[in-house]
């Protein structure tokens, strides 16, 4: 080999050895790994999505007047998971309510946990306020959780900023992921063999009225029905329970007693029948259309939902109507619209609804239908302005026994935004439903304009929306927690419906596509249902009655938890106790006792108490856990108890 050769291969191999060497040093060395190059798909968000170096509104990052070329925009409520790999020591920001909002009701709570552990609390930020620094040592840390909330009063402006967000880094750099996987927990026992008869221990008729109601009972088929002190206008069919014929003409109430039997035993539940003015004595349990078929409904999709709710099982805890959603009359190019005597005509896809109607009783349930008092229903399909009373009196003659009623396209024609304006056209179809032969819970879906609350009950609705729809809107938790301040106005025959159970596979709202498998974690389910449970909202289901599984059933299913909902007393849960991380709410019931329902509304379990005073009860109380059906023990003076990431403690409380 010459000199000179091997005197650059020398200098060549300890340049080699140089840059390993010193690649090695910087691996050891600290470096910046900025949260914006993260991957922000994993971020959620209430509304918009996390942007990189940008707000939520693609706008230059601006905390209380101080401007940032780095960072994340996002919008509550946010969670991100980080996982934190080996080497990663430090996280620092400045957190705050970005400056392009300068709304008053912006306001956010900025919340970090490290392996589980509360590390950081921003407390209440509000528009303008000055950035908040950020600044964790995460040394043999694994994962991290930032979270954004929303204060409590809802999300809306709510644009929330991780400015200058970044860890320090000795090794892999951080990676976002999505929250911790949660397998599917079945915690409703199977019925039993013997008979159980569930549903409304109370139900409302008006007098001479058409009347249907299937006895729901679970147990072994055959099984076979009686009814003690049946009114003379009324039949039984002794082998299916379906009770058939027409109200008693003289108002009152009359106290029946539903029998069952089969091979393995007998049950009996009381029954009273209120012939009166007010229908849905008990929040209505059923079926919608709307969040799996959209546009495409069809007649067969609403007898295949019939049949499921029998097949499934579904009947036998008492839900029964069968409900079609917007889209099945005749759209804009569609015409004729009405027939010679200006009745509304259905499009091709519901070619007899006489059979329909009549398919659904067949099997002792209730059809339900939805116009609006608007010329177009919202997805542009003809609607009920100026034709409300032939409407409605078809819609009798057809057999229907529900009727969802959507402002949609009224607005148009609403002289101003006046409470008078408003109530009109709800005043004048719960005029006319009162005086058609034929009783139809009247369901006002208005999305909580002017307080419908506050007058809902006056123009006879049996139930009113208090919100946006749920599909379109950030959370089943936010739009509930909005429902529940109204607790004062619900009772007997007048409830406050926060939209939809939307669980089991779903469609998207904003696409109307195809249903997919629920993103909701088997915890969060059971919250969405022990929540709807005590606030004695609609239980009406608007998933896939095609792919009922068994988890599913196990969540819409269990007596316990519909007894809560359809107790007699009518008295919807009000919160008692509420953090940022966990709510309490409680629900009077007709015996004495307290349903009570603990919702963590965290990234991480935790352990929380309930005290008696809290409760205003005292002394000895025993406490059941609804979702498993059985007593937990007794005690004195609280009762605390572990509840998952984002699930429930749902418990009966008596003495």
């Amino acid at each position: 080999m010459k000199r000179g050769l091997f005197k650059s291969s020398m200098i060549y191999g300890i340049t080699l050895l140089m840059v390993c060497f010193q690649g090695r040093i910087v691996a050891k060395t600290n470096s910046s790994v900025w949260l914006s190059s993260l991957d922000l798909s994993k971020m959620t968000t209430g509304w918009g999505k996390a942007q990189a170096d940008k707000s939520i509104t693609q706008q230059k990052l601006s905390i209380g007047g101080v401007t940032y070329e780095k960072g994340v925009g996002s919008h509550a409520p946010s969670v991100m998971h980080i996982k934190l790999n080996k080497g990663t020591t430090r996280f620092t920001s400045f957190v705050g309510v970005d400056d392009d909002t300068e709304h008053p009701n912006a306001s956010v709570v900025f919340k970090i946990y490290a392996d589980n552990k509360a590390v950081f609390n921003s407390g209440v930020m509000k528009a303008s306020d000055a950035p908040k620094k950020v600044d964790i040592d995460l040394k043999g840390a694994k994962r991290l959780i930032l979270i954004v909330n929303a204060a409590g009063d809802g999300i809306s402006y709510d644009h929330a900023d991780w400015a200058m967000a970044k860890f320090e880094v000795s090794g892999t750099k951080p990676v976002a992921v999505g929250p911790p996987a949660e397998k599917e927990y079945i915690l409703t026992p199977k019925p039993k063999p013997a008979p159980k008869i569930n549903g409304p221990k109370v139900f409302g008729t008006r007098p001479g009225n058409p009347f249907i109601y299937r006895i729901p009972a679970t147990g072994k088929r055959p099984m076979t029905f009686s009814a003690e002190n049946l009114p003379p206008s009324m039949s039984l069919d002794v082998n299916s329970g379906i009770i058939t014929g027409h109200s008693p003409a003289k108002r009152g109430d009359y106290k029946i007693t539903l029998n069952a039997k089969n091979a393995s035993g007998t049950d009996s539940r009381p029954f009273k029948l209120v012939v009166g003015d007010t229908l849905a004595l008990t929040p209505p349990m059923g079926w919608n259309s709307w969040y799996i078929h959209y546009h495409r409904v069809t007649d067969a999709d609403m007898r295949a939902a019939a049949d499921a709710m029998i097949d499934s099982g579904m009947a036998d805890y008492g839900y029964m109507y069968v409900n079609i959603d917007d889209c099945w009359s005749k759209k804009k190019n569609d015409t004729p619209y009405r027939d010679e005597c200006e009745a509304i005509l259905p499009n091709a896809k519901f070619p007899d609804m006489y059979a329909l109607t009549d398919y659904i009783h067949s099997k002792g349930l209730r059809a339900g239908i939805y116009t609006s008092p608007g010329p177009w229903n919202c997805a542009g399909y003809v609607g009920s302005f100026q034709h409300e009373q032939i409407d409605a009196q078809l819609f009798a003659e057809w057999g229907f026994d529900f009727l969802k009623y959507d402002w949609c396209s009224y607005g148009g024609h609403a002289v101003d935004r006046s409470r008078y304006e408003y109530v009109k056209p709800y005043a004048l179809m719960g005029e006319i439903l009162r005086n058609v032969s034929r009783d139809m819970v009247y369901n006002l879906c208005q999305y909580g304009m002017d307080s419908v609350w506050q007058w809902g009950a006056d123009v006879d609705g049996n139930c009113w929306r208090t919100t946006g729809d749920l599909g379109l809107m950030s959370s089943y938790l936010e739009v509930g927690l909005s429902n529940a301040r109204h607790y004062e106005y619900a009772k007997p025959g007048r409830w406050n419906d926060p939209d939809y159970i939307l669980i089991g596979w779903v469609g998207n709202a904003h696409a109307q596509g195809e249903g997919v498998k629920t993103k909701l974690t088997p915890s969060q389910q059971y919250q969405y249902m022990s929540m709807w449970s005590l606030m004695a909202a609609p239980l009406i289901f608007s998933g896939d009655m095609t792919k009922l599984d068994d988890f599913t059933l196990n969540v819409l299913c269990n007596h316990e938890v519909i007894d809560i909902n359809q107790d007699p007393l009518g008295k919807q849960g009000r919160i008692v106790e509420q953090t940022d991380e966990y709510f309490i709410m409680t629900k009077d019931l007709e015996d004495g006792s307290k349903a009570v329902g603990i919702f963590n509304t965290s990234e991480v379990e935790l352990s929380i108490n309930v005290a008696w005073k809290t409760l205003d009860i005292q002394g000895t109380q025993t406490v059941r856990d609804v979702w498993r059906q059985k007593d937990i023990g007794t005690f004195s003076k609280e009762y605390q108890t572990n509840v998952p990431r984002r699930g429930v403690s749902f418990v009966r409380i008596s003495q």
